[in-house]
């Protein structure tokens, strides 16, 4: 089966051949890689056409959208796999990343996940930290907090369709939340199947900002009421808590 695997990118020079060696490295090899760059001002272009394979695909926006968002849902519109994953420009995939999670789906889930490893800039050899999830989840599960880092996700487009993501925080939280909501339970591979790039100037560093967004999921997203949303929040600080205390969590 073919994957789609999607990457925006805006100014990637420095990291996105690393993401897309990654992707080469694959011991399952059907799979396009669809590159949409958000009007990138740096030498990602030449970069991306460095590399000479007729499964990587280049496009670029009319305009700068500021948002990976945008560039994401291009890429679902254009992406013809049966399979779709997502993998940013600074990231990076273990090799037998997409060959273990495919031959999940294969085995009839909609939704495949796996563990991952953290590192600061350019230090991909030295994680210094761990995120684990549980081997199967549903959709309350993922109330607590997304357990589906979006780097790890791959689902069955075929029987799910195309989400795209909203403009807003958390979207692809959101993107899965709905997701999960139609496929059902998700397995997550128990090994590190991609490493994960956090920089100071990582969104996902500030907390109290983050906070907001999942209180507005909760509210204005899922509708759900007061009660109901302080219940979860109250797993997903617990949750943010542990993930900051202890290391290897």
């Amino acid at each position: 089966m073919l994957v789609s695997i999607i990457m925006p990118v805006y100014n990637g020079e420095k990291t996105i051949l690393g993401a897309i060696n990654s992707v080469l490295a694959q011991t399952y090899e059907n799979w396009e890689l669809v590159i949409v760059d958000d009007c990138s001002k740096d030498q990602t272009y030449s970069v991306v056409k460095s590399v000479d394979d007729e499964r990587i695909k280049f496009y670029q926006l009319d305009s700068n959208t500021g948002s990976p968002t945008s560039p994401r849902n291009f890429g679902l519109s254009v992406c013809n796999g049966q399979y779709v994953s997502f993998l940013d420009a600074d990231d990076l995939w273990e090799p037998k990343k997409l060959e273990l999670q495919v031959a999940v789906l294969e085995r009839g889930y909609n939704i495949v996940c796996s563990n991952y490893s953290v590192f600061v800039d350019e230090n991909w050899e030295a994680p210094i930290s761990y995120r684990q999830f549980p081997k199967e989840f549903n959709f309350r599960k993922m109330l607590r907090g997304n357990c589906i880092g979006n780097l790890t996700g791959i689902y069955n487009r075929d029987k799910l369709g195309i989400v795209p993501q909203k403009h807003q925080g958390h979207e692809d939280y959101i993107m899965w939340l709905e997701l999960v909501k139609k496929g059902g339970n998700v397995y997550c591979v128990q090994e590190p199947l991609a490493r994960y790039r956090l920089s100071s100037s990582s969104v996902s560093s500030d907390k109290l900002r983050a906070a907001k967004w999942q209180w507005r999921i909760y509210r204005e997203e899922l509708e759900l009421n007061a009660l109901v949303s302080s219940y979860y929040f109250s797993q997903y600080a617990l949750n943010v808590v542990r993930r900051n205390f202890f290391k290897f969590l």
